[in-house]
């Protein structure tokens, strides 16, 4: 009977432990689903991505030069000769379409003010002797062809007067055998070979200033002979600059030149690409990379949504907000701002593409 209350005790007692233990269990899972969920505010910040499959892209890199615009450049080159006055701009600056570049004191210029001047003389002679031949008509003093003959002399001399204005207006000639080099449009002094005292000789070809719109450029890429059929028009194209190192910028190819440089056995291509903010420089130096597809599909995702971590690729996949879990992928290829995954990811599970990082750094501190 003794033995039976021992073995009864020992009996209840295992039980005890058994719940306990059971309970405990249950408490540390609830405590485990209950230990990750994304919260409201997180969610409105958080974006996504659906594993799709695409259209393999590739790439080809090629290094180059920002140029600018060539139909948007205009070469100031000076009319007349003579001593540099003063230059008011220099090299980089933007000017207004009209504004005065440089002030030339010109002999030359003297020359014209005094056609200009006789030509207006000629003018008021010519007007005084219409009206006198007219007078003189009208008292059977002259004929009707000496009036006429007048009046030509009169239109001869209005007419080359009216020429001569208009080189003034055209030149910017002004008063004091001053000539003014004015900006034919708006934008950015590329060249500039002029300074103050500088002497101009009047037949001088070469020109004085080099004004380019900048709102658009182009990119000239140096294409290895290897590589020159494999570029076509229309194809997208990225661009990066040393000074932009972080940015890149997006156009397409819209000319291919035919022609192969002998020096560098290379043929150039262009992009156009937009630069209203004005960051990409005329001259600096490129890199460019143009992206053609190829006859292939594959799984892809948004490269801001992949995570490199000791030396292996990791997405956050996204079920709901309390099943999110960290998944290693092998990337194939990163192209143009898309990652290809070859395994680690099925097509329509969503990826975290912004606080990505948040969530992985929660989930294996978890």
């Amino acid at each position: 009977m003794k033995n039976s209350n021992v073995l009864n005790k020992i009996w209840l007692l295992v039980v005890v432990i058994a719940l306990v233990s059971c309970n405990k269990k249950e408490s540390e899972d609830a405590k485990k689903d209950d230990s990750f969920m994304i919260t409201d505010a997180m969610m409105k910040t958080t974006t996504f991505a659906t594993a799709q499959n695409e259209t393999l892209k590739n790439d080809l890199k090629f290094f180059g030069k920002i140029s600018a615009n060539k139909n948007k450049l205009i070469e100031v080159f000076p009319v007349v000769g003579g001593n540099v006055e003063k230059v008011n701009v220099e090299l980089g600056d933007y000017v207004q379409k009209g504004q005065v570049l440089a002030v030339i004191r010109s002999t030359e210029v003297a020359g014209y003010e005094k056609d200009y001047q006789d030509a207006k003389n000629e003018v008021i002679v010519a007007q005084n002797n219409l009206k006198v031949t007219q007078e003189m008509f009208e008292g059977k003093l002259s004929t009707e062809r000496e009036v006429i003959e007048s009046k030509s002399n009169l239109e001869k001399a209005k007419s080359q007067l009216n020429r001569l204005e208009q080189n003034y207006k055209i030149y910017n000639l002004k008063p004091g055998s001053i000539y003014q080099v004015v900006s034919p449009i708006s934008g950015y002094i590329i060249q500039k070979n002029i300074n103050q005292d500088m002497q101009l000789r009047s037949d001088r070809t070469d020109n004085i200033f080099d004004v380019a719109d900048t709102k658009d450029v182009w990119a000239i890429a140096n294409v290895n002979e290897g590589d020159i059929n494999q570029v076509k028009l229309g194809m997208q194209a990225s661009v990066s600059t040393l000074s932009n190192s972080d940015k890149k910028f997006y156009g397409k190819v819209d000319k291919i030149f035919k022609i192969i440089d002998p020096e560098t056995n290379a043929m150039n291509v262009r992009i156009v690409l937009d630069n209203n903010a004005s960051l990409l420089v005329p001259e600096s130096k490129a890199t460019i990379n143009v992206y053609y597809n190829e006859d292939k599909k594959m799984l892809s995702v948004p490269s801001t949504g992949v995570i490199f971590d000791n030396n292996k690729n990791y997405v956050v996949v996204y079920k709901d907000r309390k099943h999110v879990e960290i998944r290693e992928v092998q990337v194939f290829r990163e192209v143009a701002g898309q990652t290809y995954i070859s395994s680690g990811l099925k097509e329509g599970e969503q990826v975290i593409t912004h606080n990505q990082l948040l969530f992985y750094q929660s989930l294996l501190a978890n």
